[in-house]
């Protein structure tokens, strides 16, 4: 499929998907004519990488992650890097969360205070 129906498969624009492939996210063919053809399985590549952009990962670390993630030739037996790259993603959000709670708690405590009463 061209650019455009992968656009229109997935719903991210083509300005996108053309990021991602400088990325090295996708790898799409080339036909004669220069335009890009994308294999069917594209369109679940293109929703993985979405997954896991959403949880803060950068394009780089997603790039190397995709073979674990999809089972390619590294397989899970390969991953073990990765699985331990995620607990660490996982413990850095973690300690973010509790310390935007500590502030949220704290701006209450003075928004309080300065209410009238």
């Amino acid at each position: 499929m061209w650019i455009g129906e992968l656009s229109r498969r997935t719903g991210v624009s083509t300005r996108l998907l053309r990021y991602y492939e400088e990325q090295g996210l996708l790898h799409p063919e080339r036909d004669a004519n220069g335009y890009r053809r994308y294999r069917p399985e594209a369109v679940g590549r293109v929703a993985h990488i979405r997954r896991l952009l959403a949880t803060g990962l950068s394009t780089e670390t997603i790039r190397d992650f995709l073979p674990c993630a999809e089972e390619e030739p590294a397989g899970p037996a390969g991953c073990a890097g990765y699985i331990d790259m995620l607990e660490s993603h996982r413990s850095r959000l973690a300690r973010d969360i509790a310390e935007l709670q500590r502030r949220h708690e704290a701006l209450s405590a003075y928004a309080s205070v300065l209410r009238p009463g």
